[in-house]
C-alpha cells in the first residue's frame, strides 16, 4: 500500500488528541482540563462532569511523562509488595490506591513474592521512572536496594513493619511483638507444648520475626520451643498439611500449633481433621492474617488480625502529606506504629 493511499491519510490526519481539545470539547479552559486531572478536588462536580464526557467521547490519555518534566513531578506513586495474589496485603493494595486517586495520584505496583533480587530490580525499575514517591514492605532489603533508598530524592516509607532505628518512614508494627502475643495467649489458655510453623516461602523474613517472638517468650515461660519448616516453596495449604502430619506422627504431640498465616493453618487444620483430629480438644490451631475464609472454617480459626488497611490508606496519608498535597494536622509522624488485635475463635 502507497503512502498516498486513504488510509495512510487518515492514519496521519488523525494525531493526538491534546489537553486543549478537551478543553474546548468541555468548554472549559485548559487549566482547568489539567486541575481535573492533578487536583480534581477544586473542580467544580459540574465541570469535572463535562471533563469526563469530554474525555471518554475522545479518547484522550494525558501525557504524563510530558507532565511530569513539566511539573518536576510525577503522579505515580510506586510500591512494591511481596504478594499480589495472596489476600492478606490486598487490603493494604486497595486502601492505598483509593487515598492516592482521590488526590490525582495513581499507583504503580510490582510484587517480589519475598525475594531481596526480585524486589530490587523492581526499584530500579521504579526509580528509573522518577516516581513521586517509593513505598516498600517490610525492612528486609539487599544492599543495593538499601543503597538507592539512601540515594533516593523522593519520600519513601516502609510499610507493615516498625523499625524505629531506620531512615524511611515506617507505618505497620512489630512482628516480634505479634509472636509473642501468640504465644502468651496460648499459654494462658493452659497450653503448654507449643509449636511454631514457618512459612513455606523461604523469603518471608516476617514471618521468622514472628517466630523469634514466640521462641523467646516460651523460654521466658519455661518451655522449650518447637519450630517445624515446611519443604521450602511448598503451596500453603500443602504446607500446612505436611506440618499437621509430622508434628502428630510422633510419640511426642503438640497441644497447640501458631502457624505463620492462616492459609497454613487452614491446610493443617483440614489435615488433622481429615485423619480424625478433634480441633482444639487434641491440638488448638492459630493463624495470623485473619483471611476472609478464617471465620467460616469448622472450627472457626483463632488469628492475629494485621491492620492491613489501615497501613495502605495511613501509608498514602503520608505520602500525599510529604508531598505537600495534604496537610497535616500536626507534624508528620516519622514512626507510625499500628496495633494487631487477636481474634478468639473456635479453634483454641
Amino acid at each position: 500500500m502507497s503512502d498516498d493511499s486513504p488510509a495512510t491519510r487518515k492514519r496521519k490526519g488523525v494525531g493526538r488528541v491534546t489537553l486543549n481539545t478537551v478543553a474546548r470539547h468541555a468548554g472549559v479552559s485548559a487549566i482547568t482540563v489539567s486541575r481535573y486531572f492533578n487536583q480534581p478536588d477544586q473542580v467544580s462536580p459540574e465541570r469535572r462532569e463535562r471533563i469526563a464526557e469530554a474525555v471518554s467521547e475522545l479518547g484522550y490519555v494525558p501525557n504524563l511523562v510530558a507532565g511530569g518534566l513539566a511539573s518536576a513531578r510525577s503522579r505515580i506513586v510506586a510500591m512494591v509488595i511481596p504478594n499480589i495474589s495472596g489476600p492478606i496485603f490486598a487490603n493494604t493494595i486497595q486502601g492505598f490506591s483509593d487515598t492516592l486517586s482521590r488526590h490525582g495520584f495513581q499507583l504503580l505496583l510490582a510484587s517480589s513474592y519475598f525475594s531481596e533480587e526480585q524486589e530490587e530490580s523492581a526499584v530500579r525499575a521504579f526509580l528509573g521512572w522518577s516516581p513521586a514517591a517509593l513505598v516498600l514492605t517490610s525492612h528486609f532489603h539487599s544492599a543495593a536496594t538499601e543503597k538507592m533508598i539512601e540515594q533516593a530524592d523522593i519520600p519513601v516509607v516502609e510499610t507493615w513493619d516498625y523499625q524505629p532505628e531506620r531512615g524511611p518512614m515506617q507505618i505497620g508494627f512489630s512482628h516480634d511483638e505479634v509472636g509473642v502475643t501468640a504465644a502468651r495467649y496460648l499459654h494462658d489458655k493452659g497450653y503448654r507444648r507449643i509449636a511454631f510453623v514457618q512459612n513455606s516461602a523461604v523469603g518471608d523474613l516476617s514471618a521468622l520475626e514472628r517466630r523469634n517472638g514466640y521462641a523467646r517468650t516460651l523460654e521466658l515461660l519455661g518451655l522449650q520451643p518447637w519450630v517445624f519448616a515446611p519443604e521450602p516453596d511448598l503451596a500453603p495449604f500443602e504446607a500446612g498439611k505436611q506440618a499437621m502430619q509430622q508434628l502428630m506422627a510422633g510419640e511426642q504431640r503438640p497441644d497447640a500449633i501458631i502457624f505463620a498465616n492462616d492459609n497454613l493453618a487452614a491446610g493443617g487444620l483440614l489435615a488433622g481433621q481429615r485423619s480424625g483430629l478433634r480441633i482444639p480438644e487434641d491440638c488448638a490451631i492459630m493463624g495470623f492474617g485473619d483471611y476472609p475464609f478464617a471465620h467460616m472454617l469448622m472450627p472457626s480459626l483463632t488469628t492475629i488480625k494485621p491492620p492491613a488497611l489501615e497501613i495502605g490508606v495511613l501509608a498514602a496519608q503520608r505520602v500525599l502529606e510529604s508531598l505537600g498535597v495534604l496537610v497535616p494536622e500536626g507534624e508528620i509522624q516519622r514512626l507510625n506504629l499500628l496495633d494487631c488485635h487477636l481474634i478468639e475463635r473456635e479453634s483454641t
